[in-house]
């Protein structure tokens, strides 16, 4: 890859700066309020605790995790649970899987149907340039495999290609609706010659947005049909002699996948795709996390902020920052004001009790302050750090983010940069 070298396609990185290499820049550790506001950073610290945390939980539990590579679509960030022993990368669209063959990702398994014909063929290049490439994609009907074989049977790769049957549910995306259906899937792929049947696979996420009994009992529902599934295709096409895959597990309810795939583990892979648990964030997955109401060392931390600068103050308890939806994500909650830069802690938290960002504009965050702002509070070109909620749309919007050492500091310095490819 060539080396990055800064300049003003980089959101916020210091003008001082443009033209010299990412790596020069690194090595010299700058301090964070060089950076222009908006601004997106992830802390190295909860970054590195969020990452031994799931390693060491799925470990202890006999699961594999294939982590979805399109929360941040960072190779940094991938190499890094790569390192911590995860079984491979999951992606879910063919470009994603080319980004992360261009870097050298050697499993990939892909959470979806993957039909393009155009795709299809690079697929068969690649497999034929690559021994070493392993490749896994979802199948939810025949008429998905057909398009398949269409292409690759002119390939004579031979079954290289690992198809997972997509289990889904009435309401949710792709996936076949019922077990008879799915069954048909698995025999289509074992009939044919140029792919293998790899084993079962779903997203129990779809079902539910929140750990209401509810919610928990259709989530836990769906993935005992899913076992029903696993177990019907053994005792019908069969596997072949190959070790199965089965896989379920966003990143919001992966300790009930690991409860009910539990009786698998030893005689299947079983694998969680959980995405979000490396950056984490202060929103949605930090109340939904099986880990949330743990204790402090127990919980994922979150390793991403928003840092916005207060640019009007056009009415008394209303601040105007300048970070907006082009910045932040808000898909999943809007950020939440957690600390005003230079101020101690306790000095922060009298200023922004009962605040609250309430709209997000293109370019601006409306911030209202609690009854009790006083006149004189929050000045223009005060700056607020923003707990952010979800990781899967927070990167997007960056080009490039630097990593600090630790956000909660007075003074964070910059210990890397994390390149996204979107």
């Amino acid at each position: 890859m060539v080396a990055v070298v800064l300049g003003p396609r980089f959101k916020s990185f210091p003008p001082a700066q443009w033209g010299m290499p990412l790596a020069d820049f690194v090595a010299q550790r700058h301090a964070l309020d060089e950076f222009a506001t908006p601004l997106l950073t992830i802390d190295a610290t909860a970054l590195a605790h969020n990452v031994d945390k799931m390693a060491t939980w799925s470990a202890a539990r006999g699961i594999g995790l294939a982590p979805h590579g399109k929360t941040t679509m960072a190779p940094a960030l991938w190499n890094q649970v790569l390192q911590a022993g995860a079984w491979g990368l999951t992606l879910a669209t063919p470009w994603q899987v080319q980004v992360a063959r261009s870097f050298g990702v050697a499993r990939i398994l892909v959470a979806n149907e993957f039909v393009d014909p155009v795709a299809l063929s690079w697929l068969a290049e690649e497999l034929h340039a690559h021994e070493e490439f392993e490749f896994y994609c979802w199948a939810d009907s025949t008429a998905a495999v057909a398009a398949m074989d269409a292409v690759l049977s002119e390939s004579g790769l031979g079954p290289r290609v690992g198809v997972l049957v997509e289990l889904g549910a009435d309401g949710g995306r792709t996936g076949a609706r019922t077990l008879d259906a799915a069954l048909e899937v698995a025999s289509a792929i074992a009939g044919s010659a140029c792919l293998h049947l790899a084993g079962v696979g779903g997203y129990e996420g779809a079902l539910a947005h929140d750990r209401s009994p509810e919610k928990v009992r259709a989530v836990a529902g769906y993935l005992d049909k899913l076992v029903e599934l696993h177990r019907r295709i053994e005792a019908g096409p069969g596997y072949r002699g190959r070790a199965p895959i089965v896989t379920a597990g966003g990143s919001a309810y992966f300790d009930l996948v690991a409860d009910r795939l539990a009786p698998l583990v030893g005689s299947a892979t079983i694998l969680l795709r959980s995405g979000a648990y490396q950056v984490h964030d202060d929103g949605f997955y930090g109340e939904i996390s099986p880990f949330a109401h743990a204790g402090r060392h127990e919980q994922f931390h979150a390793a991403m902020h928003g840092w916005a600068r207060v640019l009007s103050r056009p009415e008394r308890r209303l601040a105007i920052l300048d970070g907006g939806r082009r910045d932040f994500p808000f898909d999943e909650g809007l950020p939440l004001p957690q600390r005003i830069v230079g101020l101690s802690e306790q000095e922060s938290a009298d200023i922004l009790a009962g605040s609250a960002v309430t709209k997000l504009n293109d370019q601006h965050a409306f911030l209202r302050l609690g009854e009790h702002a006083e006149d004189g509070m929050l000045p223009v070109g005060s700056i607020v750090r923003l707990g952010l909620s979800h990781p899967c749309t927070a990167f997007d919007k960056w080009r490039l983010v630097p990593v600090v050492d630790d956000a909660d500091l007075a003074r964070p310095r910059v210990v890397d940069a994390v390149e996204t490819y979107f």
